[in-house]
């Protein structure tokens, strides 16, 4: 691996639970409490059952004739983690390579980032479809040849797109979706879940709440030398 200073950076940044304070997928699913989704999200957590078949799962539970309900429900709960516009504000200062890799869904994450303008061929997310009688999950961004956790929306897959001899890749996070990841990142950015994960596999990360310590940490000279 050459060394960080002769590559560029690039963050890969969560968004349920890291740009958002919140889970916004638990969020709806609980909000519109359908019989059954405790039981699903326990086997995703403990990682009995992949991501793509739990998030499948729950959204399937959620009837199509309730679509502006949820749509309206998963955006408007929504609330930003203090510091994520100064992170990006950052990022193009740096010009470091900013994309959105997240678990969730189009229909809330699109509109939701749309304010701070960040491309479309920048966030990565699932898909949906309210065609049928219940609430379909798609997955444009699956596994590929070097991943088989079934991740519906493959967070390594989009990192391998960007080679470690070329890129220093940073990643943020904070739960079972970022896992992988974490263990390709040359640097991670952890919060709940991820961080306990970090600790377990013993891998190098800097705990945050608030974005404003990582834009602090990217500014640093020591940051700027690696």
């Amino acid at each position: 691996m050459s060394s960080t200073a002769s590559r560029k950076r690039v963050i890969f940044c969560d968004f349920d639970g890291t740009i958002t304070v919140n889970d916004n997928i638990i969020a709806i699913i609980k909000h519109f409490n359908p019989p059954g989704w405790e039981a699903i999200v326990e086997d995703i957590l403990a990682q009995r059952i992949s991501i793509r078949q739990g998030v499948g799962d729950l959204f399937r539970l959620l009837p199509t004739s309730r679509k502006d309900e949820v749509i309206q429900y998963g955006i408007s709960n929504v609330r930003i983690r203090e510091g994520f516009a100064e992170l990006l504000a950052k990022c193009a200062e740096l010009d470091i390579e900013f994309y959105v890799t997240s678990g969730g869904i189009d229909f809330f994450v699109y509109p939701v980032l749309e304010q701070f303008g960040i491309p479309r061929d920048h966030i990565y997310c699932n898909g949906s479809s309210f065609e049928g009688e219940q609430i379909e999950i798609t997955w444009p961004n699956p596994c590929d040849s070097h991943c088989t956790n079934d991740c519906g929306m493959c967070k390594t897959t989009i990192m391998r797109r960007f080679p470690a001899d070329r890129y220093e890749r940073i990643l943020i996070g904070d739960s079972v979706t970022d896992f992988e990841g974490a263990k390709q990142a040359d640097l991670v950015f952890s919060r709940s879940q991820l961080t306990v994960k970090c600790n377990e596999l013993g891998l190098p990360h800097i705990e945050f709440e608030s974005f404003l310590p990582i834009v602090d940490y990217l500014s640093d000279e020591r940051m700027a030398a690696r």
